[in-house]
């Protein structure tokens, strides 16, 4: 029964890829000072945020790391949030992800670790991922694949099919920031400006004081309680 269930988690996410293997770098990429944030084997480099360890529930499989979300005896292995063992500034990140149907998650950025957050979203901004067809956030505007969390939509929807694999990019540099989803920048902000405090002002951040106030931190997955995989997370930090 439990090999069955497993077969079944992994279908959901089932993608033929052809022509390139997953989650290495190319001689040129090394070149330029890409390093891989997943090896494709296994979680390290990764741990539950405010944690030396990580939850059961983040897997890997078939060269890809998801959230099992599948339930045995009505409980889900625990998860929780992930974030990166280090912390980042100025960088280029790519990472692929794809969502179950209706499924929500995020890849939150900037966090910040210690007794005085609980959670990794009271701090860092998030690049929302989502199935815009059937999750009802997607019906929130701000709240949709690809935007910055309730705070800027995307210029262009360029999200895949719930299933499908997106192609994501964030370019942080000195506090001025970018998004892509498959090969389309969508969104473009800066950080600590006037415009940016009055945004948060009127976001549901606001009562959270120490949100997007920093431009260094680390990276992490979200759980968001639904079945989420990700893959060639690699990142170039930017001189």
């Amino acid at each position: 029964m439990k090999r069955y269930l497993v077969v079944c988690v992994l279908s959901l996410f089932a993608l033929a890829t052809f022509g390139q293997k997953q989650n290495t770098l190319t001689a040129q990429e090394k070149k330029d000072g890409w390093k891989l944030l997943f090896d494709g084997t296994s979680t390290k480099g990764w741990r539950n945020f405010n944690s030396d360890k990580i939850g059961a529930g983040w897997k890997v499989a078939d060269g890809a790391l998801y959230l099992d979300t599948t339930k045995v005896n009505g409980k889900r292995l625990p998860a929780g949030d992930i974030v990166t063992v280090d912390e980042y500034e100025n960088y280029e990140l790519s990472i692929d992800w794809k969502i179950q149907a209706c499924g929500n998650s995020g890849i939150i950025f900037n966090v910040q670790e210690g007794k005085a957050y609980t959670a990794s979203y009271q701090t860092g901004p998030e690049m929302q991922v989502l199935d815009n067809t059937c999750h009802p956030d997607a019906k929130i505007i701000k709240h949709r694949a690809g935007d910055l969390y309730d705070l800027i939509s995307v210029s262009t929807e360029t999200v895949k099919p719930a299933g499908e694999w997106n192609q994501a990019k964030l370019i942080a540099n000195q506090g001025h920031y970018t998004f892509w989803l498959n090969g389309v920048k969508t969104v473009e902000f800066d950080m600590g400006t006037p415009a940016w405090t009055e945004m948060v002002a009127g976001s549901k951040f606001k009562t959270m004081p120490d949100f997007g106030k920093f431009t260094k931190g680390r990276i992490d997955l979200q759980d968001h309680g639904d079945m989420v995989a990700y893959r060639n997370i690699k990142i170039k930090v930017l001189k």
